[in-house]
């Protein structure tokens, strides 16, 4: 299908820009709003010492008798905010209101913070880490609690997890090694030119056997360092990309015209679930 699009003059001078929200993003006239839950989890075995708060969001239509799909949110609060710049929780209350996707659970989990430690937030060790501790925590600290409160389906096709910035590549970690429970993926910025090792990507998802994936990929055209050889964090999310086209994945990637801006994402959250819930039961 071709889709035409007005003409809009190109700026001389590259600068930021701000995306406008769209309707579903928005609180609807005759869309019911959903339950939030707040939860406290100081008891980590994975990271120890920690502390944080993780909230569970019940669309209007969730249903005990029928399981429900999940999505994680990374950096809940954040990604929660109502005022904020995705408004997760009014996303899926109208997603899921108008039958566009699944029904469907909000998770939404904070970094740790660890009391009394001269640098508290230990997101980054959580988020930029390639290895399996945050996939780990989820499933074995965090998400028994919510499914022993709520139906959740155990349907990998069906969980999705998010995250942005640091957050993004933490959600691609977490599907990488763990596709038996994780198969949805949208990444936001992704901060894999960070992360401590190095970028594993492109070498990994060119030498391992396809994974049952379906990836959604936002990336800022004048990010980080966007015109610099070093950390350059769009040259990694393109990288990232065309292992991904070369492999074969099935994903989508759009790039907006500004540079390390949450705006984009969160106004892309309402058709990146669309998308990555396509084909799925509603």
């Amino acid at each position: 299908m071709t889709v035409e699009v007005p003409f809009r003059s190109l700026a001389i001078d590259q600068s930021d820009v701000r995306y406008q929200h769209g309707p579903d993003s928005r609180r609807q006239p005759g869309t019911p709003a959903g339950q939030t839950i707040e939860f406290r989890w100081d008891a980590s075995e994975i990271y120890p010492g920690t502390s944080r708060r993780f909230w569970v969001h019940l669309p209007a239509r969730y249903d005990p008798a029928r399981p429900a799909s999940l999505v994680v949110f990374l950096d809940g609060q954040w990604y929660l905010d109502p005022a904020g710049e995705v408004r997760g929780a009014i996303v899926l209350d109208n997603l899921v209101h108008h039958g566009d996707i699944p029904v469907t659970v909000g998770l939404f989990v904070d970094p740790g913070v660890l009391s009394d430690a001269e640098q508290p937030k230990n997101r980054n060790v959580e988020y930029d880490a390639f290895d399996e501790r945050l996939a780990t925590f989820l499933l074995t600290e965090i998400i028994p609690q919510v499914t022993a409160r709520y139906s959740i389906t155990e349907d990998p096709d069906r969980w999705a997890i998010c995250g942005g910035s640091s957050g993004g590549n933490a959600a691609f970690t977490v599907a990488w090694l763990r596709p038996d429970r994780f198969r949805r993926v949208l990444c936001c910025l992704s901060s894999f030119a960070q992360m401590p090792d190095g970028n594993p990507y492109p070498a990994a998802i060119a030498s391992e056997s396809r994974k049952p994936l379906r990836i959604f990929v936002q990336a800022g055209h004048r990010d980080l360092h966007w015109n610099e050889p070093r950390r350059n964090w769009l040259s990694h999310n393109l990288r990232v990309a065309a292992a991904l086209a070369e492999a074969g994945y099935d994903f989508r990637l759009v790039l907006g015209d500004g540079g390390h801006n949450p705006n984009h994402g969160g106004v892309l959250l309402p058709d990146a679930l669309r998308w990555l819930w396509r084909s799925t039961d509603t």
